[in-house]
């Protein structure tokens, strides 16, 4: 990559994080339905052209957010530890949202939970099955289809974060890292014993 491309993406970046954190401050401070396109780019004093080669409009600039805070939890996800013990990112990602949680709570003014997590829910069923189906690659299949496990273990998720915020944190992140981990772990045991056994 040419240093013109890397300036150009590093002009990129600023300018997404820059209209990203004007959504999350006029979220913070009107319902979202009020908010307008003008009112982000006038926030994050960039031009109209400039938002939309990055954005369709600002439900596209909500959810790539979100997306993007998926995209790091899969990342993370330690497959060669599912069915065995801790394997998925569960206290990082709680503790993370739990320094936005008056940002959520302002989510739940406008009406906009429900769009938070169907799109999440989707979003990150699919790029948990991308992420599975290549680390199964060369190893044995699970007795249980991919997509059955990769939608259960996102769904699974999202619940409990759902529930957790919604009633007000009453754990810590690590003990609903440990609930997560104690509910999902045995059923992936099961699903994975093929795959173990290859292993070894």
């Amino acid at each position: 990559m040419t240093a013109e491309h890397k300036k150009s993406d590093r002009r990129a970046s600023r300018t997404r994080h820059s209209l990203s954190d004007a959504l999350v401050e006029l979220i913070l401070e009107k319902r979202y339905d009020s908010i307008t396109v003008q009112n982000v780019i006038d926030r994050a004093d960039v031009g109209r052209s400039t938002f939309y080669a990055h954005y369709r409009d600002k439900d596209d600039l909500f959810l790539q957010g979100w997306q993007a805070l998926l995209d790091g939890l899969v990342r993370h996800i330690e497959w060669e530890n599912a069915g065995r013990a801790r394997f998925v990112p569960v206290a990082e990602l709680f503790q993370h949202l739990q320094e936005f949680h008056h940002f959520y709570k302002a989510l739940v003014r406008s009406r906009k939970t429900a769009l938070l997590f169907k799109t999440g829910l989707s979003y990150l069923s699919e790029s948990i099955e991308t992420s599975l189906t290549q680390w199964l690659i060369d190893k044995p299949q699970p007795s249980l289809p991919v997509p059955v496990l990769t939608n259960y273990l996102a769904s699974e998720m999202l619940a409990l974060l759902k529930w957790w915020l919604d009633h007000n944190m009453p754990h810590t992140p690590e003990r609903m890292d440990e609930m997560f981990h104690q509910l999902v772990v045995p059923g992936f045991r099961s699903a994975l014993v093929g795959v173990e056994a290859s292993a070894t």
